[in-house]
């Protein structure tokens, strides 16, 4: 059964930084892109960021481009998101995504199976 956990979120003033993890079991994340999801209240859930099997491809949102990076060990079956000079729009609840299948690259074919991790920005 795939599960991916995530953790690394928490409360930290705009400007700060938080970095992400997902520890993923039941699967191994080598053959798929995976991402990172984010819902604020209210809003819909969007995409963030993604990375393919290798690394060597990342899509970033254009809200994080530049602030955020995402990368992957393999080896330990993780996936990161380092998140650097926060604002406030940037508070939500993150969730780690894998592609359902191999051949899954963009968010809409992507699976979340955890509760996501709270982030919350503030002034």
């Amino acid at each position: 059964q795939v599960r991916l956990v995530e953790s690394g979120g928490g409360s930290v003033q705009a400007g700060g930084s938080l970095r992400l993890s997902c520890a993923a079991s039941g699967y191994t994340i080598t053959s798929y892109w995976m991402g990172w999801l984010r819902q604020a209240p209210g809003k819909e859930r969007e995409g963030v960021a993604r990375i393919s099997p290798g690394g060597d491809a990342t899509y970033y949102a254009d809200s994080v481009k530049g602030r955020f990076t995402i990368s992957r060990d393999n080896a330990k079956n993780t996936l990161y998101l380092q998140m650097n000079d926060l604002k406030l729009e940037d508070t939500a609840v993150y969730y780690c995504a894998t592609g359902r299948s191999v051949y899954s690259v963009k968010f809409d074919d992507f699976a979340h199976s955890g509760q996501g991790t709270q982030v919350t920005v503030s002034s």
